[in-house]
């Protein structure tokens, strides 16, 4: 895929005007005048037309002038001094790589002479000057740009190319790139990294240099506009369970959060996952099952003044959310289900948090402010509905599961969390399909709540919200249900 050009079209030239820019290119060594042909020639190279007659020579010439104009800015490395005489050269830079970057546009050919120029090489060596140079001054800046815009270009749709820029930018170039404080700089590096990745490539994140791919992390989470950076996640990323593994440990925990969510969006997007995707998904479910195993405590942090942004709570949350999409895939649910003491540990958090919020005021207390859109502001938005819909997804047709959440007392709980809290939205729902799963082909749950109900511990109409009721047959308790079977969700 081509990248952004920042000039408007223009109008198609002959072959004849590109010879003369050329020939006054050869010609005229005064730099302003240089410009112009330059100029001239990137204009006309964004004809298809002038791309496909260009000859060798016309990327020989703009070889050697970024050849030249390299020396003055490893000059102005060493010299301060010599920093404010730049500006010609790196405007002639910035216009060379904007003629490479046109010429490269749907142009093999092109792409071929040019890389075999080692024009890639010339361009990352460049750009490790720029590195060092470090002004902040927008020629500068612009050159930069231009330079990653024409390795962009010529890594389109090109093999050969990919393997040169990958062989002389990885991992610095991308390291350097990827958390550059200018926006376009970050996406030009995404764009690049994108279209060079590959299954072999992306070991090398792994084997070679995992900085990379963190930074990308890093750059979606503070870019979550970037849509380059937003493939890299899913379509490689994400593909790679010992990567995410080696990333996890590495991550802050707002990036935890931010690669959570992307795991979101993989398991919600539009297309359904692949079959090497639910092979990679397997695996992230045991790293997401552990993790919130470990840490799933910290979350009753939240409760205590002062810890309302904790971030190892935030990022626990989160888990959570993945396991509930996680387990609403029917491919996925076996494993969660049969995954060691990870029921154990849901039941025994809605315990707890359940507690907390009944002995004192804070964000896990119920509020029925009826207002449907809950407090923006708890950072335990949702908590509680998290843990009883897993709950359920985990019971679905599973008696082993059902037995396991009788013996926990976790059908009492459940029930007890049936009332309105508007810090958990369709708290109520869930509840329902919990039960209903739990009590599926399943008397002795179902002769508990008869029980409960019999005894006043069971309100008659939440059952009724439920799709059940108890029922008198030959001086036995049962529960019915009124409703069609449940489902994973």
């Amino acid at each position: 895929m081509a990248a952004p050009s920042e000039e408007s079209d223009c109008a198609g030239f002959s072959f004849g005007p590109v010879e003369a820019a050329l020939a006054a290119l050869e010609a005229d060594e005064e730099p302003g005048r240089r410009l112009e042909r330059l100029r001239e020639i990137m204009e006309l190279l964004r004809e298809q037309q002038h791309r496909e007659t260009a000859s060798e020579r016309i990327f020989r010439s703009i070889q050697h002038i970024l050849v030249t104009a390299s020396r003055e800015v490893e000059l102005a490395c060493q010299d301060d001094s010599r920093r404010a005489h730049l500006e010609p050269q790196l405007q002639l830079i910035a216009e060379c790589f904007r003629c490479l970057r046109n010429a490269c546009v749907q142009c093999p050919g092109n792409q071929g002479m040019i890389r075999n120029l080692n024009l890639i090489g010339t361009t990352v060596r460049l750009m490790d000057l720029f590195q060092k140079l470090d002004i902040v001054q927008e020629s500068h800046w612009t050159a930069f740009r231009c330079s990653l815009q024409f390795l962009g270009n010529i890594s389109a749709g090109n093999e050969a190319s990919q393997q040169a820029v990958w062989r002389d930018a990885f991992p610095d170039l991308f390291l350097y790139c990827l958390c550059h404080p200018d926006e376009k700089v970050v996406a030009y590096a995404s764009m690049i990294l994108f279209t060079c990745l590959s299954t072999e490539r992306l070991r090398d994140l792994q084997t070679q240099n995992l900085g990379v791919a963190l930074r990308v992390i890093e750059a979606y989470r503070k870019q979550p506009e970037s849509e380059w950076a937003f493939l890299i996640i899913l379509d490689y990323l994400l593909k790679s369970p010992e990567l995410v593994k080696s990333m996890y440990t590495k991550l802050s925990h707002p990036e935890r959060v931010t690669l959570l969510d992307l795991m979101i969006a993989k398991l919600l997007g539009d297309e359904p996952l692949t079959r090497e995707d639910l092979t990679a998904f397997l695996s992230h479910a045991e790293l997401v099952a552990s993790n919130f195993q470990e840490k799933c405590k910290s979350v009753l942090k939240l409760a205590s003044a002062g810890h309302d942004n904790d971030e190892e709570a935030l990022a626990t949350i989160r888990l959570l959310h993945v396991l509930c999409e996680m387990t609403a895939n029917c491919e996925l649910l076996g494993p969660l289900q049969a995954f060691p003491g990870l029921l154990e540990t849901v039941v025994e958090i809605l315990q707890l948090t359940h507690l907390a919020g009944k002995q004192t005021p804070n964000v896990f207390t119920a509020t029925a402010c009826m207002r449907g859109d809950g407090d923006v502001s708890n950072p335990a938005m949702g908590f509680k509905s998290h843990l009883v819909r897993l709950i359920g997804n985990l019971c679905y047709k599973n008696t082993k599961n059902q037995d396991k959440v009788y013996e926990l007392d976790g059908i009492p709980l459940i029930l007890d969390n049936c009332s309105m809290d508007d810090n958990n939205p369709f708290l109520n729902q869930w509840a329902v399909y919990a039960i209903r799963n739990l009590t599926e082909q399943n008397k002795r749950n179902q002769e508990l709540i008869a029980k409960m109900e019999d005894h006043g511990l069971a309100d008659t109409a939440v059952l009724k919200k439920m799709g059940l009721e108890v029922e008198k047959r030959d001086g036995k308790l049962t529960l019915r249900s009124t409703k069609k079977g449940p489902s994973c969700e």
